[in-house]
């Protein structure tokens, strides 16, 4: 089958959990599909890595973006134009002409656009259109606003969702297939827009096998690690409340308790956090991610918004680490409390937990090992593509 994908970012290197998740689905399925990627870059300096997709790929274009969101330009556009500053920032007139290009001299059988603000790239066409969305965008926005307490800059933020939520919804509406993380997710949107059929989950993976390859190295003073790429809200949102919430009375119990804070594009606030505390490491993209989870006793996962990937989750239990995360940071993945992770939506429980499990290496050994099984059970990429591709067999019937 010829699909055209369309990508926000360049699948590799993998410093997020888009590029994760595109890039091993790529992987999986390149003797199955040609596939041929349109993707957007912010640097030159990315193209090194169009070779890499190239293996995978019959062909890569890329296309660039501005390198920072809060341009002038960005603004102005943004408040003239109907779409919200996510889609503005997003959105690349070259792309637009290179796609009805595309389409007017190759014959394809479906276009797959990961996320929604990729979206307004594809013109009007009779070749089925499958949307990934990777999260829920505007629940994630909802949160932040909900903490801004300067009223012109919560009026402004609350303007831009509510366009937010008229595209997103409007592109679940107008594909001709949505897929989602998880049935949750499947279950929030069938609410919105009434329509469950056209809705399928095809959930994060991981290469259980590619984790496998590293053993643990843990070093001698016991290790908390926090893991998430900072581009995204509810991660800045996360470490935050790890280290005012959580972190005090763990180290106040076990003073060589070490913090450890890993994820592409820090901001300056959570670099101040090691300038603070000389407990506390903060590590930008991390080359092998297997480095980070083989280099702590646990981790800690304090999400309290947004939905979506749950790549830590899985990357942690796919590398026997032991995980202690609220409720939402492992919802939809079914996972058991006691079983596979420990769950607290409280500093003080999650203090708590950390401590007892800190001290009981055979809980640890237990969480690891029920951990790994499951994820292996249930998320291998393997599995995973396999109902990506039955989807597109399935779309593809329907073309016209």
């Amino acid at each position: 089958m010829k699909i055209l994908m369309l990508t926000p970012y360049l699948p590799y290197p993998l410093l997020s959990g888009g590029q994760i998740r595109t890039y091993n689905l790529l992987k999986k399925l390149a003797n199955k599909h040609e596939v041929t990627l349109f993707a957007l870059i912010k640097e030159d300096s990315e193209k090194q890595y169009i070779e890499e997709l190239e293996k995978y790929c019959t062909k890569v274009k890329v296309f660039k973006r501005s390198k920072k969101p809060f341009t002038l330009n960005n603004i102005f556009q943004t408040a003239i134009s109907s779409f919200p500053f996510l889609v503005i920032r997003n959105h690349v007139k070259e792309t637009i002409s290179a796609v009805e290009k595309e389409l007017a001299n190759e014959k394809y059988d479906l276009i797959h656009a990961e996320t929604f603000y990729m979206m307004p790239h594809i013109p009007e066409t009779n070749i089925p259109t499958i949307l990934v969305e990777q999260t829920i965008e505007y629940l994630g926005y909802e949160s932040f606003a909900d903490k801004i307490h300067i009223p012109i800059l919560k009026q402004l933020l609350n303007l831009d969702i509510k366009k937010i939520i008229k595209w997103e919804k409007h592109y679940w509406n107008s594909c001709d297939k949505l897929i989602v993380m998880s049935e949750d997710d499947k279950n929030f949107i069938a609410k919105q827009i009434g329509q469950k059929e056209k809705i399928d989950v095809v959930s994060n993976g991981v290469d259980t096998s590619w984790f496998e390859e590293k053993k643990k190295s843990l070093p001698q003073d016991p290790t908390l690690l926090s893991v998430g790429t900072f581009n995204w809200l509810p991660n800045v949102e996360a470490v935050k409340f790890l280290v005012d919430e959580v972190w005090p009375s763990v180290k106040a119990k076990m003073s060589n308790t070490k913090l450890w804070i890993v994820g592409n594009a820090p901001t300056p606030e959570v670099f101040d956090y090691q300038k603070k505390d000389p407990s506390i490491t903060v590590t930008g993209g991390i080359p092998d991610i297997r480095d980070a989870f083989n280099g702590a006793h646990i981790l800690m996962a304090p999400v309290f918004s947004g939905k979506g990937t749950r790549y830590k989750i899985l990357e942690a239990m796919a590398s026997h680490t032991p995980i202690i995360a609220t409720d939402i940071a492992v919802e939809g993945l079914g996972v058991k409390n006691n079983e596979h992770v420990l769950t607290s939506n409280s500093g003080e429980g999650m203090a708590k937990l950390a401590v007892k499990l800190l001290q009981d290496k055979d809980l640890q050994n237990k969480l690891a090992k029920n951990g790994f099984k499951f994820v292996k059970e249930n998320y291998d990429w393997q599995q995973i593509s396999v109902k990506l591709d039955n989807i597109y067999k399935e779309i593809g019937k329907k073309k016209v």
